[in-house]
Parts: C-alpha cells; structure tokens; sequence
C-alpha cells in the first residue's frame, strides 16, 4: 500500500482526499500566524491588553454569529460555502499583508482583520465538519476524523507555529501572504469535490424559524443534547486550567519560555499517537468505553498537574492528555455526525460549538480569578473535583450517547439514508440505557 493510500485510505472515497487536502493546508497556514500573529501585535503595541484584544476579538464572532451560522450552512451549498470563505480569508491576509508590507499598518487595522477571520471561522470550521459528514460512509467516519485531527496538529501545532517564527524573522509580511495563499489552494482543492446532496425537509422559511428547529432538535434528542452539555461542562473545568498553563509551568515548574514549548509539544505529540492509534482503539473498544476512559484520563490531567512540581511529569500528563483529546474529540465528532439529519448539522453544529466555545470562556474566567486568590494551583484542584463530580454524574448516560452514533446507510445510499429517525431511535428507548 502506497504511502498515501496509508495516509488517506481509499474507502474514505475521491471528496475525502480534496477535503483532507484543503484542511491540511488551511490549518498550516494557520499555525504560521498562530506565532506570527501575537509577534505582529506586539511589534505594534507591547501592552498584555493589546494582545488579549486580538484572542477575544477573533473568539467573539462564535458568540455573536455562531448559531444564525448553522441555519446559513444548512441553506447553502456547502462546498460553494467554504470557497467562499476560504477567498474572503484570502482577502483578509492578503490586504493585511501588504498594509505591513507598506508600512501603514495599525493595531485596528490588525484587529478588524483578526475579527473579519474570525468571522470566517465561524463559517468555515461549521461547513467543514458538514461537508465530511455527507461526503463520507457513516461506517468509516471516525477514521476519517482522526486523519484531520492528526493532519491538523502536524500542521497547525508542531510545523506551522516554528514556521511561522521563522517567516516573520524574515519579513513581517511573509507569514501573512503565505497564510493568504493556504487559504486559495485550500480553495482550489473544494471545488474539485462532488456537490454534496442534502435533502432539506421543504422550502426554506425564515431564518428564526431554522435556528429554533436545530435548537428544538438538539433538545429533544436525548444522546447528543447530553454530549453537548458534557462538552460544555467539562471545557469549563479544561478551560479553567488552561487560562493559567503559562503562568503554571512558570511559576509551578520553574520554566522557561523555551520549556512552555516544549510543554506544549508534548501535548501535540501525544496528539498524534492519539490519532494514529485511534482506528486500532475504535475497533477494539465501544465508543462509550472510549468516552468514559477519556474523561477518567482529564479528571487524572488535572489531579496530576496540581500535585507535581516536576517538568518531566507535567510532559508526561499532557502527552497522556494529548492522546485523550483527540481520540475525544474524534468519538464526540463522528457520533454528532452519524446521529443528525443531514440537513441540519449546520445548525446542530453550531449550537455545539457554542456551548463549547461559551464553556472555555467561562472557565477562562473562573480560572483567572481562582489563580488570583488562591495561586496558580488552585484552578487544577478546581478541574479535578469539577471533572471528578462530572464523570460520576455522567457515567451511565455515555452508553445511550454511543448508542445514537450506531451505524446507518452511508451517503453513497442516499435512498436508505431517508429514515434518519431510525439511525437515532434506538438511543431514545429507555430500555437501552
């Protein structure tokens, strides 16, 4: 088997590879600017304020347009969607670029972009996960999302961010005009995918009426409105911790900031063993085992991070908590998809990543004023007890959760595919639990 048969398994199918390719050099622009972007920032203004600004100001599109995103994907083409995005993002960097080229850039400047990108994400991360979810068999769609979560931390976390360090020390512009072109080959490479076919149920009503359909969905089906409030639940506690990490291995640890990186590295690289074991994993263990394992290994993330002063040990943990993220991330992402219609995983999606995204942001906070009380220890005893609570609480329902992702007909038989109700029944039926 030839290297990218390997990489790209053939009976993920021809629209998978196009996606799988757009998504690797996406999220390899990205992780250029996820190093050059704060770098740029600070060139202009070394205030801290300046450059918490910019992370809020890219985060604040998913609150304020995350869910009426939903109701659009599920409107549009999905594939004519992300080409759009892809050439706005395009624009964005690209006239970004050439203000720093020029020398006329400024701090709104950089901040109306970074809110114009952030916009575009909101979009373009919803689109995505719609467009795998309809392009390829339901049977092979927690491979497929382990190959983009693996793809994407190679890219994004472990070969983007050194080089983008490495681009802006040679031009400032330099990582923005090569971010610009990822995003117009990522382009290029979806619109050589199929049209997706999702069969709407009617003509399209007004926009209020959609976004409270996918709400009404979400919170009528039992399995995925509790992996939602899982999610949502458990990225407080993560997110309490995380807001702190630096401060952590700094003052905890005694790091440096080359050390923070490589603290950092560990986690990705446990990311990757994550996603190369993950097809290994799910065929040997049910998707409920998988959740529940996973979360007992968060609970003991934060345990052991409270309790070491050791460098070595942190690494450990993380690397240990790595390969849980991504083979979480993998099973919550492909029962989602597996378990709602077609036609409204925009808006399901987007109700999804809002409670996640909403649950970081409280955390962030929580953890900040944890941390500002009662020292930089204080938000991983708070992630233990809340983690601990949370698994306990949560245990039994994680069979009924793997149930809805039980699966169906494939979107090469769309004709089967009709009866989405049957896919997710079984999940609903006390009986099961």
């Amino acid at each position: 088997m030839s290297l990218a048969a390997r990489i790209v398994p053939p009976r993920l199918g021809r629209d998978f590879r196009w996606i799988w390719g757009a998504s690797t050099v996406s999220n390899l622009g990205d992780g250029i600017v996820l190093a050059a972007g704060p770098l740029l920032v600070a060139s202009i203004s070394g205030e801290p304020f300046a450059v918490a600004m910019a992370a809020f100001l890219q985060q604040l599109p998913w609150l304020l347009f995350g869910v009426p995103a939903g109701a659009v994907i599920d409107r549009l083409d999905r594939r004519v969607l992300t080409i759009v995005v892809d050439l706005g993002r395009f624009s964005v960097l690209a006239l970004l670029s050439l203000s720093i080229a020029l020398d006329f850039v400024t701090l709104p400047l950089v901040f109306v972009a970074v809110f114009l990108l952030g916009t575009s994400e909101t979009f373009a991360d919803n689109a995505a996960s719609t467009l795998v979810a309809t392009a390829v068999p339901k049977k092979s769609l927690g491979l497929a999302n382990s190959r983009l979560y693996g793809t994407a931390i190679l890219t994004n976390q472990l070969a983007g961010p050194p080089l983008g360090a490495l681009l802006f020390g040679i031009g400032m512009a330099v990582p923005f005009g090569a971010n610009a072109l990822c995003f117009l080959l990522a382009a290029v490479l979806i619109s050589r995918i199929s049209k997706p076919v999702v069969q709407r149920d009617g003509e399209p009503r007004a926009m209020r009426h959609e976004i409270a359909e996918g709400l009404s969905w979400l919170w009528a089906h039992a399995p995925v409105r509790t992996l939602a409030l899982t999610i949502a639940a458990f990225n407080v506690t993560f997110g309490a911790g995380m807001a702190v990490y630096v401060l952590y291995a700094a003052e905890r640890l005694g790091l440096n900031e080359f050390g923070y990186g490589l603290l950092m590295t560990a986690t990705a690289v446990g990311g990757l063993a994550g996603a190369a074991t993950y097809r290994w994993l799910e065929e040997r263990f049910s998707l409920a085992t998988l959740m529940r394992i996973g979360l007992v290994v968060e609970t003991l993330t934060h345990l052991g991070l409270a309790l070491t002063r050791e460098p070595l040990f942190a690494g450990l943990v993380m690397a240990l908590f790595g390969v849980h993220a991504i083979v979480w991330g993998t099973t919550s992402t492909t029962v989602r998809q597996r378990a709602v219609p077609a036609h409204l995983l925009g808006r399901v999606t987007s109700v999804y990543l809002l409670g996640s995204v909403g649950g970081l942001a409280l955390g962030s906070l929580l953890g900040g004023a944890l941390a500002q009380h009662w020292g930089v220890v204080a938000p991983y005893w708070f992630g233990f007890i809340g983690s601990a609570l949370l698994t306990a609480v949560m245990w039994r329902s994680f069979l009924n959760i793997a149930h809805a992702a039980e699966v169906g007909p494939g979107p090469e038989d769309p004709a089967d595919a009709a009866d989405t109700e049957a896919l997710v029944r079984p999940a609903t039926d006390p009986a099961r639990d």
